[in-house]
């Protein structure tokens, strides 16, 4: 397993930050792992970002020194999107078979975690999003079907998306987790528009479903002054609570969104219009 750390970023330090800087403290431009899971733990509200491809072996979820832990969920909770082939995490024995997009959350303490694919030419991809946990919350396989629903924007606007909410607190019991998936119709291209911050939890998106001649471009910051980090496919992006976070695509894509924080409402959010952006 390979894990990276990165330091926490102020709203003031990120006003002198050039492409590179940016990319440096926010981008992540390889979240997957083949045959390894790579990991990327972020002092911003303490996320780990990362995730895995088992092509050859069923994978085993390790701990870290950063962890100072025995097992990786001694003191965490996980959810894991899958965006690839069939597959299947085991965990503490119970085997959980992933379809495309199907999530399952796993709470505090559990200790024994495994990744494989059904096809290795038709590889899993487990995308993997975990927070710090004060008590321990049932194991929930949630498959795509079974997802909160949420149906929004317009053709007219240009971000007519569906947004699967996997671990809400409708659905699935969390210490701090939340979790979804979010796709975009054919010739709608802006997602979280008109965009928000909330000031109560970060964020975390990973882009894909974006073909290799189109990007994404990810808008942050504060509102008065944004800045654009370039996504491409299958890269992912932290989001700092003070940042808005709201990206456009020169095509339509699928992002999945992660959130950590004090409070799991989905509509806690501080609206910004469109108007008052620089």
């Amino acid at each position: 397993m390979e894990l990276t750390v990165r330091d926490y970023s102020s709203e003031e330090d990120y006003k002198h930050y050039d492409t590179d800087r940016l990319r440096k403290e926010y981008f992540i431009a390889q979240p997957f792992g083949i045959d390894e899971i790579k990991l990327v733990y972020s002092m911003i509200d303490r996320i780990i970002v990362g995730g895995v491809i088992p092509v050859h072996k069923e994978v085993v979820l390790g701990s870290a020194p950063e962890l100072r832990a025995e097992n990786f969920l001694d003191r965490r909770e996980m959810g894991i999107i899958n965006i690839g082939g069939a597959g299947v995490v085991t965990a503490d024995g119970e085997k959980y078979a992933f379809n495309h997009f199907d999530c399952l959350y796993l709470g505090r303490e559990t200790k024994k975690i495994t990744f494989a694919s059904i096809d290795p030419n038709k590889p899993a991809k487990f995308y993997i999003n975990s927070t710090p946990a004060h008590k321990k919350y049932p194991n929930v396989f949630m498959p795509l079907e079974k997802a909160n629903h949420r149906h929004c924007g317009s053709k007219e606007t240009a971000n007519e998306r569906t947004i699967n909410r996997f671990i809400i607190p409708e659905k699935v019991q969390s210490c701090q987790l939340s979790m979804g998936l979010t796709h975009l119709e054919p010739g709608s291209v802006w997602n979280t528009m008109p965009c928000h911050t909330h000031a109560r939890r970060m964020e975390v998106y990973l882009y894909f479903d974006i073909d290799a001649d189109e990007a994404v471009f990810h808008f942050m910051g504060p509102a008065n002054e944004t800045r654009h980090i370039v996504m491409h496919n299958e890269t992912a992006v932290i989001s700092p609570s003070w940042s808005i976070h709201s990206g456009c695509g020169t095509k339509n894509y699928t992002f999945i969104w992660g959130m950590a924080g004090e409070n799991q409402d989905f509509d806690d959010m501080d609206n910004i219009e469109t108007k008052d952006l620089r």
